[in-house]
């Protein structure tokens, strides 16, 4: 009797879709998103696309445009109010995100502990994430009046004069700082603290029971392993960052002498005040150009130091 060898097994695979049905599956798709891609495309591709064709002629929002190609882009570049805005913003971003991140972090890990009326805790300080920037913006204005304001009535209890806040151009950025990072702080907390929860409580357990400190413990296991949220966090508070003017607006309206003219206030003053919309968009797309570049530096940078393990 011969043997004979089996034939080797095949593994079956999938046929190739058939046109019709790649466009009836492209179709599907294509249905459950335009409740997303409707708004998407007209709320902001279309506003963009429109701004940067403005952005390469000069109007006044009244008379016809008239084309200038790039000059708007050179215009701005060469103008000295656009670097000073430009740094205001960068020192507007270096007070704001290490107070708002400290102050979101110590808030998360005081409110990850078990403690009684913690989820009543943490909707408090969440209320003023959902608050407008308006009432926000004017009930710090109130709070940091130099005359009547309870802040400067609590230093004088304790024997120290109040500065001018934001009357005074020394003070008046460090008095919008402290508005923005109280009003963001709960939206830090709460993506911190969905962090901390992440991470296993036998990693702190067992260095306990080696005897790690308090200190050791948040420096070589909380901070490694908050890293992307961490991560989120500094993006989106960079990305606000560049883009503040609700309360720069309402609190000081660029003043006082200018102190507090921001990039996307100039964009303001640009547009409503002198006129001149083509300026303001090409400032506009200099602005997002920056925020980009920034954003994809920190996309690089954070395989360095983000841990997903």
């Amino acid at each position: 009797m011969t043997l004979t060898a089996a034939p080797p097994r095949t593994t079956p695979t999938s046929a190739p879709r058939p046109p019709r049905r790649k466009l009836r599956y492209a179709g599907t798709v294509a249905v459950f998103l335009l409740p997303s891609l409707i708004p998407l495309v007209l709320f902001t591709l279309v506003p963009m696309a429109g701004s940067l064709w403005v952005s390469l002629h000069e109007w006044n929002l009244i008379e016809p445009m008239r084309w200038v190609g790039l000059d708007n882009y050179g215009e701005v570049l060469a103008d000295p109010k656009t670097r000073a805005a430009f740094l205001h913003t960068l020192a507007f971003i270096a007070g704001y995100l290490p107070l708002v991140y400290a102050g979101g972090l110590g808030l998360a890990m005081l409110l990850n502990r078990a403690m009684g009326g913690r989820n009543l805790f943490r909707a408090i300080y969440f209320l003023p994430v959902i608050t407008s920037w308006v009432v926000v913006a004017l009930m710090w204005k109130w709070l940091l009046n130099p005359a009547s304001g309870i802040v400067n009535w609590a230093l004088g209890l304790l024997g120290v004069e109040g500065p001018g806040w934001w009357t005074d151009p020394t003070w008046a950025m460090p008095s919008i700082i402290l508005a923005s990072a109280w009003k963001d702080l709960g939206f830090v907390m709460i993506i911190l603290l969905a962090g901390l929860q992440a991470i296993p409580n036998e990693y702190h357990e067992a260095a306990r029971v080696d005897g790690a400190s308090a200190w050791q413990r948040f420096r070589r296991i909380t901070l490694p392993l908050l890293s992307p949220s961490t991560f989120f966090v500094v993006v989106i508070s960079l990305i606000n960052g560049f883009q503040v003017f609700d309360q720069v607006h309402v609190m000081t309206g660029g003043g006082p002498g200018g102190a507090t003219e921001v990039v996307v206030e100039q964009v303001y003053r640009l547009t409503f005040e002198y006129g001149r919309a083509g300026a303001a968009s090409a400032l506009s797309w200099l602005l997002f150009a920056v925020v980009l570049l920034v954003t994809l530096i920190q996309v690089r940078v954070q395989r360095r130091w983000v841990n997903y393990g």
